[in-house]
């Protein structure tokens, strides 16, 4: 038998098996011994050849950390400084009440593709209460009914399973961990990659009809609502809940009738932050119409008279929308704003974020020039913004639109 090389290493009897092992070279460039172990000489030889090809692809990790040491690291020192802080926040969430209870105690070698497809499995059946303890954390009695104790923790398991999209989020985190852990060279592949893994069906949500935001807005300013001109910005204008929040009067030109989106306003991980919108493509500098000039003439008067009522307790952010001190508006305030003015205007309810799909239909209806309603939309080609604009809304709906703002600008 030929001798083998000094660096092709050996198999040998090892207790109730066999072991054996490969010189490789780490990822921190040292020569050291990976090795393999198998009941059978044949299942050692085979995982031994397998260390054999690995060493000669590149470098080799000898020790490998549980997975959820590596994901700690991975949210600290990669996550963290690199990723907005809203989806920071939300990989750390995934992270903690979905991965590592089921999978943390894994060494991240040794996780396998049945693993992360059990796991995913598991997920879409098992009740999150019990799971994350939410009833337990209640206490056992409590003046308000809703808040002891009153499903699972005693009992009644309120079988609270996740979403299709919860657990289609959790598992790209997963991937997202795993597919850094390749990159830094601490796997050799990303065995989440394999799992079937099919994508949710997205949330059709219909929008409102140019008739039933006319009827939004027309309450909301029958009823002087004080959050009226952040409701035309989002409706008219298509702005999100943040950018409508986060929009300074440094970046408002009322003379020239145009504002620059730059900025929004998000609560994350219990922080208000006021940052940065997240990519270039949300920055824009729109034209406005009409409706929301006096929208923000009107908005401007009542932050002046707010400002002097404060007196010295006044607080200046250089926001657009604040509270009675200057204070920036909690999104959640806002939401819950909206959700009452759709009631007292007797309009199907939606999500904030909804209004969006509805901008274009106002945009045509208040006769914006489709030229104008392409830098609104954001849209790349006008041929689009044509499609949009073939849509037309009554008469009646147009003139009742265009009044809207009329007795704000007296």
């Amino acid at each position: 038998m030929a001798k083998r090389a000094n660096s092709e290493g050996s198999i040998f009897a090892y207790k109730t098996g066999y072991a054996g092992y490969v010189w490789v070279t780490t990822p921190d460039g040292k020569r050291t011994r990976k090795w393999c172990y198998g009941k059978t000489r044949e299942e050692t030889h085979e995982k031994w050849i397998k260390l054999h090809e690995l060493a000669r692809k590149g470098p080799v990790v000898t020790k490998s950390p549980k997975l959820s040491d590596y994901l700690t690291g991975w949210l600290t020192n990669v996550v963290e400084p690199n990723l907005a802080p809203k989806t920071a926040a939300n990989y750390e969430m995934f992270a903690r009440l979905y991965i590592t209870p089921a999978l943390g105690a894994k060494r991240l070698d040794k996780l396998t593709v049945k693993d992360v497809q059990t796991w995913v499995n598991r997920i879409r059946t098992l009740c999150q209460c019990c799971a994350q303890g939410k009833d337990s954390a209640r206490p056992k009695t409590h003046s308000n009914p809703k808040r002891r104790q009153q499903c699972c923790a005693v009992g009644k398991c309120c079988m609270s399973k996740p979403s299709e999209w919860t657990v289609h989020d959790a598992y790209m985190t997963l991937r997202a961990a795993l597919s850094n852990a390749v990159r830094e060279e601490v796997l050799s592949r990303n065995v989440a990659a394999n799992v079937r893994m099919p994508m949710p069906r997205k949330r059709k949500v219909k929008p409102w009809s140019v008739e039933e935001a006319r009827a939004f807005l027309e309450s909301a300013r029958t009823r002087d609502d004080p959050m009226y001109p952040a409701y035309v910005l989002v409706l008219v204008l298509g702005l999100r809940l943040g950018e409508a929040l986060g929009l300074r009067w440094a970046d408002v030109d009322l003379t020239n009738t145009e504002m620059t989106i730059g900025w929004q306003l998000q609560r994350v991980a219990g922080k208000l932050l006021h940052r940065q919108t997240k990519t270039d493509a949300s920055d824009a500098t729109l034209p406005f119409p009409e409706i929301v000039t006096a929208a923000l003439r009107a908005r401007q008067r009542a932050h002046e008279k707010a400002r002097e009522a404060a007196g010295e307790s006044w607080q200046e952010t250089g926001l657009v929308f604040t509270t009675a001190s200057g204070r920036p508006v909690e999104p959640s305030n806002f939401r819950r704003s909206f959700a009452g003015a759709c009631d007292k205007a007797k309009v199907r309810k939606v999500h904030v974020h909804a209004t969006r799909k509805t901008c274009a239909s106002l945009l045509v209806a208040l006769d914006v020039h489709p030229r104008v309603a392409m830098q609104i939309l954001r849209h790349s080609q006008i041929s689009v913004t044509m499609n949009v604009y073939s849509e037309v809304s009554s008469e009646e709906t147009r003139k009742a639109l265009k009044k809207l703002g009329d007795r704000l600008d007296s």
